[in-house]
C-alpha cells in the first residue's frame, strides 16, 4: 500500500524545452497520466480565456496591469511575449511544489527554459527533439538529457523514467 507521497519521485525541477511543434504538451499530458505525482505548473496569461478553459486549471487568466504588477514585484520565474499577449511562470507554486518534495516538470520554449536555468541551476534541462530535427548545438551543450520524440508514448516514459531519478 502505497499514498502518493510515498510514490513521489525525487524533488527537481525538470524544464523541458524544444523547437516550436516539438510536441511538449501532448508529452506532458503524457508524463502526467503516467505519474500524477509529477507537477506541472499553470501559466499565467493576459490573453482571454477561451471556451473550455478554467482559470487556475488550464491557465491563470490576468489583466495586463495584474501581469504588471507580478514582474514588478518579482513573482514570475519567466515571462515572455506570445503576439499581443504576455504569459509566465508564477514562482512562488513551483518553489513551494519542490520543498514540499514534489518532482516538477515546466515545458517551455527555449529562451524561457534558458531563463528559468540561470535563475534556478539546480534545475535540469531536457531537449525534445521531434523526428528530422536536430540540435541547436548552443543549445545542446547546455541540455543534461535530449528525447527524440519519435513516439509520444516512449518519449513520456522516457522522461518519467528520468523524472524519477536524481
Amino acid at each position: 500500500m502505497s499514498t502518493v507521497d510515498e510514490a513521489c519521485p525525487a524533488a527537481r525541477l525538470t524544464v523541458l524545452t524544444g523547437p516550436s511543434g516539438a510536441g511538449r504538451g501532448g508529452v506532458v499530458g503524457a508524463v502526467r497520466a503516467r505519474s500524477p505525482a509529477v507537477w506541472v505548473p499553470v501559466p499565467v496569461t493576459t490573453r482571454a480565456r477561451r471556451p473550455g478553459e478554467s482559470d487556475g486549471v488550464d491557465r491563470l487568466f490576468r489583466e495586463p496591469a495584474e501581469f504588471d504588477r507580478m514582474i514588478a514585484a518579482g513573482e514570475l520565474l519567466e515571462w515572455s511575449r506570445a503576439g499581443p499577449y504576455r504569459r509566465g511562470t508564477p514562482r512562488a507554486p513551483l518553489i513551494d511544489r519542490l520543498t514540499r518534495g514534489w518532482p516538477v516538470l515546466l515545458p517551455l520554449d527555449p529562451p524561457g527554459a534558458l531563463v528559468v536555468t540561470e535563475a534556478l541551476p539546480s534545475a535540469r534541462l531536457v531537449l525534445l527533439l521531434p523526428p528530422g530535427h536536430r540540435a541547436d548545438p548552443a543549445l545542446a551543450a547546455l541540455v543534461e538529457r535530449t528525447v527524440h520524440h519519435d513516439h509520444t508514448e516512449r518519449a513520456a516514459a522516457e522522461l518519467v523514467s528520468l523524472l524519477g531519478s536524481s
